[in-house]
């Protein structure tokens, strides 16, 4: 007979284990089912405008360290039932695109599904974090069907650009286990880089819609 992996631990510990390793799976289902209507959009556009608007992506589910310490910080209990109540970020894909316009292209065509429901909206690209910080955040809905019925899950997606992503990368890792805080001239520095991001970014932009201009108004002299 096939030995339980929790044997010899105590119930209640037995218990939370359980909880997460179910509340885990019914999260990667979620993330899933979000992927695969990102990859279907992406398929589309190449099909409809010859290009992808997504460069790749990326996916996560919270370590169950990360959901204990949120789950403190709130003051609540720490169980998979108190975080599926009270987490909305416990799921989460990053979409990296080519260009500004397609992180809200992306979004609209996302939120705009009959089963998806949007919760919330931070967009920090038209209001920037303090530190230069630009990304386009939502929280969706999506369903989940199991053997047991549907369940109707959050999965945060974070949309942002190629640019937004290098500058974003680069500063985690500076910042990465920061023990002191850094002086004021090197705030500013990493601020200001991502201002000059931000302008390369709209310059790349409009070079692309007038590039698209240019091949719309050349396919209609041929």
């Amino acid at each position: 007979m096939k030995r339980s992996p929790f044997e010899g631990i105590p119930a209640e510990w037995r218990a939370m284990a359980e909880g997460f390793m179910t509340m885990r799976y019914r999260y990667q289902s979620a993330l899933r089912e979000v992927r695969t209507k990102l990859e279907i959009l992406d398929d589309e556009f190449q099909m409809r405008h010859s290009r992808n608007p997504i460069h790749h992506m990326e996916y996560r589910i919270k370590s169950p360290e990360s959901i204990a310490q949120k789950l403190v910080r709130k003051g609540l209990p720490i169980t998979a039932e108190a975080a599926m109540e009270n987490l909305r970020d416990i799921a989460g894909i990053r979409v990296v695109c080519a260009y500004l316009n397609d992180a809200y292209t992306i979004a609209d065509l996302l939120t705009s599904q009959d089963d998806v429901r949007l919760i919330e909206t931070r967009d920090y690209i038209r209001d920037p974090k303090p530190n230069g910080y630009r990304s386009l955040h939502i929280i969706v809905e999506v369903p989940v069907f199991l053997s047991t019925g549907k369940l109707l899950l959050p999965v945060e997606v974070q949309i942002r650009t190629i640019a937004m992503d290098f500058w974003a990368s680069l500063e985690h890792q500076l910042r990465y286990k920061e023990t002191v805080h850094a002086p004021d001239s090197l705030n500013r520095q990493l601020y200001d880089a991502a201002e000059r991001i931000a302008a390369l970014d709209g310059e790349m932009q409009h070079i692309h819609d007038q590039m698209v201009e240019w091949v719309a108004q050349a396919e209609q002299h041929e």
